[in-house]
């Protein structure tokens, strides 16, 4: 099962919106609830201004019927609920005792009663279970000796249904603003971070060798590092010519020396001839062999991809003559749109090396096939010889053995060649051929500038 890419391995872009989103998630919350918080304060506070208006009416209007010895309230209060029986808007004026005046619209019900020498204002339940807001006081009326206890209540419903109406559109409205700060903050990063994907772009035009330098029309910040990678670019061509060019001198300056040898190792007596002959030889293999590795040791990675027929056309030509005369039948199976990111000399090279070593073993046929997957390309050359054991091919392939000590006659090949693979990023491996005889395998990267390992392949 793949695993979520770690925020640490995030994108610049990915960053900037993950921290965006963490302040918006914390930030706009916590003032919704300041917003939510103090309109339910002001709503109650003005819904309680009201009851006590109305409370300060009711204790106007009460009176003390001293013939009749009851309490008397003589004017309506203006609104119609307080007559409506259980509409809500009740009030209530008691002594503790058996006297008691109530509203209309409590009909037989009353409401809890609790002494309180100031205003107090608290939530009750009322008839039918409905939650009241109720607020009470008691006072002094001649010529009684006990205060009077007064109440007004009324529904909370109203109150509750604005303070979740405001709640729900104050959610709403946070949640578009989350959404259009996000959008705003997305298209910020957006543009902010176009020169960081045009600097990605000119360096994947690096890489694919369709452009030789970075382009510096960029902010100030990125100028000086794309400038500074140019200049990095520009060093490493001059040192890499530099080194092509030294090396093939000295390889050019040494092969004049090694043909006199040659010449006057010709007049010596055996064996003091055979070994001079030996020595040179291996000096001349030496010469032959890095030159070679200097002459491939160019802008690996850089290169635009080529195309393996068309490229390899030539050697094909001129290895298919050499196959014939020697009685080998050599074929090949590379599909037309091929290609590899490799220089074209040194693709010819590569597989050039492969083809003269299978030739050199092969008994009656040699095969040249590859073909192109996800992240490279493979390239294969068997052969029908005798080929190599496991133990010569586990000893070739060991870390700093040579090739040329395990197999006589094919080593300088086979050495340019893994130094030609290991250089563009590929990998090389050997195995029994399906034709009885060796069978060297080449991977190589489509981008050679970024660590991938081949995938997994049986030999065949």
């Amino acid at each position: 099962m793949s695993r979520l890419p770690s925020l640490a391995r995030a994108s610049l872009a990915t960053r900037l919106l993950v921290a965006a989103l963490l302040v918006i998630l914390i930030s706009l919350p916590l003032a919704g609830l300041g917003l939510a918080h103090h309109f339910r304060v002001s709503t109650t506070a003005a819904f309680d201004e009201r009851l006590e208006a109305l409370l300060n009416v009711v204790i106007v209007e009460v009176r003390y019927d001293e013939v009749e010895q009851r309490l008397l309230h003589e004017r309506s209060l203006g609104d119609p609920r307080f007559d409506r029986v259980f509409s809500g808007w009740y009030w209530q004026v008691s002594d503790g005792g058996e006297r008691v005046l109530v509203s209309r619209s409590l009909w037989d019900q009353r409401l809890p009663v609790q002494g309180a020498s100031g205003p107090e204002v608290r939530d009750v339940t009322g008839p039918r279970g409905v939650p009241l807001r109720l607020i009470e006081r008691d006072i002094r009326l001649a010529p009684l000796e006990g205060p009077l206890h007064v109440g007004v209540a009324l529904s909370r419903e109203a109150l509750d249904a604005e303070l979740a109406g405001f709640t729900r559109l104050l959610a709403l409205s946070l949640l578009g603003l989350a959404l259009l700060l996000l959008g705003a903050l997305a298209i910020q990063v957006r543009w902010a971070l176009a020169p960081l994907r045009r600097l990605q772009a000119d360096l994947r035009d690096v890489e694919n060798g369709e452009a030789e330098r970075l382009d510096t029309r960029l902010p100030a910040e990125l100028s000086r590092l794309a400038g500074a990678i140019n200049a990095v670019l520009a060093r490493d061509r001059r040192l890499m010519e530099r080194a092509r060019h030294a090396a093939g001198n000295l390889a050019h300056a040494l092969k004049t020396p090694v043909s006199v040898l040659y010449t006057q190792a010709d007049g010596l007596e055996e064996p003091q001839r055979q070994r001079m002959q030996a020595e040179l030889k291996r000096l001349d293999e030496a010469v032959r062999h890095h030159l070679a590795r200097a002459s491939a040791a160019g802008d690996a990675g850089l290169h635009r991809p080529s195309r393996c027929l068309e490229v390899l056309a030539p050697v094909l030509a001129g290895l298919g003559r050499l196959a014939e005369r020697r009685g080998i039948r050599l074929s090949h199976a590379l599909p037309e749109a091929m290609t590899v990111r490799m220089d074209p000399q040194d693709l010819q090279e590569l597989v050039g090396n492969l083809l003269e070593n299978a030739l050199r073993w092969a008994d009656s046929r040699v095969i040249l096939a590859g073909h192109s997957e996800a992240g490279g390309s493979w390239l294969e050359v068997e052969d029908d010889g005798p080929g190599m054991s496991e133990a010569q091919r586990q000893q070739a392939m060991a870390r700093g053995a040579r090739l040329d000590e395990v197999r006589s006659g094919s080593g300088l090949g086979l050495a340019i060649v893994a130094d030609l693979v290991a250089l563009h990023g590929g990998s090389l491996s050997l195995g029994r051929s399906r034709l009885g005889g060796l069978a060297v395998r080449v991977w190589l990267p489509t981008r050679p500038l970024t660590e991938a390992g081949p995938p997994d392949r049986q030999d065949g």
